[in-house]
């Protein structure tokens, strides 16, 4: 087994699927590091999000994903794995004092323009090749990683030039570790049941004070979690659209918390995505979605896909749009209004001007543990147009607001 970065050609074929991960989980994260003026996009849904352990029990929240999914490899194949995760940097906004010391503000004006604190994200990446021999023999292979807790100092200067304040940039110490392991299926073909599990065992204890706050778990979570899987020579069985002979084993395959497709180009079947998202098999970033830019989702997720959704439970279809939820006993669907509460599983500034607001639904999502999530626009937000037209849109959870009469 060796930890390296991947060959020209394996970057190659994964790159497709890159793409498609980052559409769908990086740029439609809470955590994505949009610039300051965007602070709508800071409060987008997060998906994939494993927290350390001791803040995992006894919680709707989980410190692990299990992948398992079948493929079909010769003596001398290889296996490309790559786990893709974000890692928060936590942004704290200071100002200066005349005697030279800095105090912690909730903002602070400067210039037409107000710095206040934030969330931010930075890719991380945990990359492996393997060979199947390693896999079937004994307990497999395990790839432990570790980042250490930093912190970096920005100045920030008024018009004058003079240290108007700082910003303070942190993140917390996190492990984990990606396990992967095989079994070679009974009959004449030559398939293998891969696992691969990624586990956060980050060893950090909530304080008596921190007990309740998700935000204190974030900075030492897992967020937008995934796998790409790419086999050098040889192939995987779609887990959506398996052939007959391999159906019963691809039912008795188990995946907690994301779901296996393949990826890469259309027509191959040797690189796959595993997301906390459900998609079809080879979903493609749309061509809104062609560029750098992270402004606009033209579907639920930014990407075009197969006309069937599946779960990661029983391989039953899903309504690839469900069209509406019920909230506190009342129908949600496109065009419902609701009343917004946010910050009950966040920590976020921008809370503060978005609660109590009202809302229009524009749509209802749904990920692979079952959570939905409304997709809204604020009303008297003169932008609410713009964002219809790119997809660009605040998620909340049902239970983070209220639906209202029609006649409110």
């Amino acid at each position: 087994m060796s930890v390296t970065v991947f060959a020209p050609e394996t970057e190659a074929r994964l790159a497709l699927a890159r793409r498609v991960a980052d559409t769908v989980l990086f740029e439609g994260c809470a955590l994505h590091p949009y610039p300051g003026s965007a602070g709508e996009h800071r409060l987008r849904r997060q998906s994939g999000v494993l927290v350390p352990p001791a803040w995992g029990a006894d919680r709707e929240e989980y410190d692990f994903q299990h992948t398992e999914c079948l493929m079909e490899t010769g003596p001398d194949a290889t296996l490309a794995v790559e786990l893709r995760f974000l890692r928060v940097r936590r942004r704290t906004v200071q100002r200066a004092l005349d005697d030279g010391t800095f105090t912690t503000v909730a903002e602070l004006p400067l210039d037409g323009r107000v710095l206040v604190p934030r969330d931010e994200g930075t890719e991380e990446r945990v990359e492996a090749v393997v060979t199947p021999a390693e896999l079937v023999d004994g307990d497999g292979v395990t790839v432990a990683f570790a980042r250490p807790a930093e912190e970096e100092s920005e100045p920030v200067l008024d018009g004058d030039g003079r240290t108007a304040g700082r910003l303070l940039r942190r993140y917390e110490e996190i492990s984990g570790a990606l396990r992967l392991s095989a079994r070679r299926l009974d009959g004449p073909f030559r398939v293998l049941r891969l696992t691969a599990v990624v586990e956060n065992t980050s060893p950090w204890v909530p304080e008596e004070g921190e007990a309740a706050d998700r935000g204190a778990a974030l900075p030492r979570s897992l967020v937008a979690t995934h796998l790409l899987l790419g086999l050098g020579s040889g192939s995987f069985l779609s887990m959506t659209d398996p052939p007959e002979w391999a159906k019963d084993a691809i039912a008795a395959c188990r995946n907690l918390h994301t779901w296996p497709v393949l990826a890469g180009e259309p027509g191959r079947a040797d690189v796959v995505l595993s997301s906390p998202v459900m998609l079809g098999d080879h979903p493609a970033a749309t061509p809104q979605q062609a560029g750098t830019s992270y402004e606009g989702f033209p579907d639920e997720y930014g990407i075009v896909r197969p006309d069937t959704r599946w779960g990661p439970a029983d391989g039953a279809a899903v309504d690839p749009a469900p069209g509406q939820v019920v909230v506190d006993g009342r129908p949600v669907r496109a065009g419902s209004r609701v009343r917004l509460h946010p910050g009950l599983r966040r920590t976020d500034a921008q809370d503060l001007f978005l609660r109590g607001r009202i809302a229009t639904v524009e749509s209802v999502l749904h990920d692979v543990d079952g959570s939905v999530h409304l997709a809204v626009t604020v009303e008297d937000d003169p932008g609410a147009d713009i964002r219809r037209e790119q997809g660009s849109f605040l998620y909340f959870r049902t239970d983070e607001v209220t639906p209202l009469e029609d006649e409110e």
